[in-house]
C-alpha cells in the first residue's frame, strides 16, 4: 500500500504535496487503486458511472471497473440497455470511485468508444457459465413482467448452450473511457481537502493543478 496515503498519518497538519504524485494520472491511479484494493475495501473496483442522452439528460448507476491500461478504463455491459443507448449516441462519460476508509476520491471523465470484439470475447469466455447464460437471456433495461419470465429465458438459453460453450452475444461487449481529465481527491480535517486535477494537453502531455477544496 502506498504509505502516503497510511491512515495513521491522517492528521491535521498532514497534506499531500503535487510533487508526490506521478506525472502521469494512470501510474497514479493505479497506485491509488491498488492501495484500496490492498486495504480489502470490498468491490473496490466498483464506480459510478454518469452518461446522458444527446440532448444531455443526465443518468447514473454503478458498474465494475475491469481493466486499465495506458488508454483507459474499460466496464462490460449490454450494448442495448439504457447506459449502452446513451453512449452510443452520446459517446462521453464520467466515473467516480469512493473509497471511504481511505477518505479517497478519484473523478475521471473523457469520451468512450468500444472495445475489439476479440477484447468482449476474451472477458466474456472468463465469466461464470451463469452471468453469460444471463448476458443472453436479459434485455437489459427493458420492462419485465415477472422474474419467471426471465428466469424462463435463461432455461431456454442454457438448453441452446449446452455445456460451457455459450458464445457471445452481439449484444454484449465493453467501452473504454479515454480520460481526459483525472481528479485526486483525499480527506482532510476540517474539509479543507486535497485535491488535484490532471488535464489532457492538445499534444497528449498533462498538466496538474491543485484546486480549492
Amino acid at each position: 500500500m502506498d504509505t502516503r496515503r497510511d491512515d495513521s498519518n491522517q492528521t491535521p497538519d498532514r497534506h499531500l504535496d503535487i510533487g508526490e504524485l506521478d506525472p502521469d494520472p494512470f501510474v497514479e491511479f493505479q497506485t491509488w487503486f491498488s492501495g484500496a484494493r490492498e486495504a480489502g475495501i470490498p468491490d473496490a473496483n466498483a464506480m459510478i458511472l454518469a452518461t446522458a442522452t444527446a440532448d444531455g439528460v443526465p443518468s447514473a448507476r454503478t458498474v465494475l471497473l475491469k481493466g486499465t491500461d495506458e488508454t483507459g478504463l474499460v466496464f462490460f455491459t449490454n450494448y442495448e440497455s439504457h447506459k449502452g443507448r446513451e453512449l452510443s449516441e452520446n459517446p462521453r462519460a464520467a466515473v467516480v470511485f469512493y473509497w471511504q476508509p481511505l477518505g479517497q476520491q478519484v473523478r475521471v471523465a473523457g469520451t468512450v468508444e468500444r472495445v475489439s470484439q476479440d477484447e468482449s470475447f476474451a472477458y466474456f469466455s472468463s465469466r461464470h457459465r451463469g452471468s453469460r447464460l444471463g448476458a443472453w437471456a436479459s434485455r437489459q433495461s427493458e420492462p419485465l413482467e415477472t422474474r419467471q419470465e426471465l428466469l424462463s429465458r435463461v432455461e431456454e438459453i442454457d438448453q441452446r448452450y449446452p455445456g460451457d460453450d455459450v458464445p457471445l452475444p452481439p449484444h454484449w461487449g465493453g467501452f473504454r473511457i479515454l480520460p481526459e481529465m483525472f481528479e485526486f481527491w483525499e480527506s482532510r480535517e476540517s474539509r479543507l481537502h486535497d485535491r488535484f486535477r490532471y488535464t489532457r494537453q492538445a499534444d497528449g502531455s498533462w498538466t496538474i493543478q491543485r484546486l480549492q477544496p
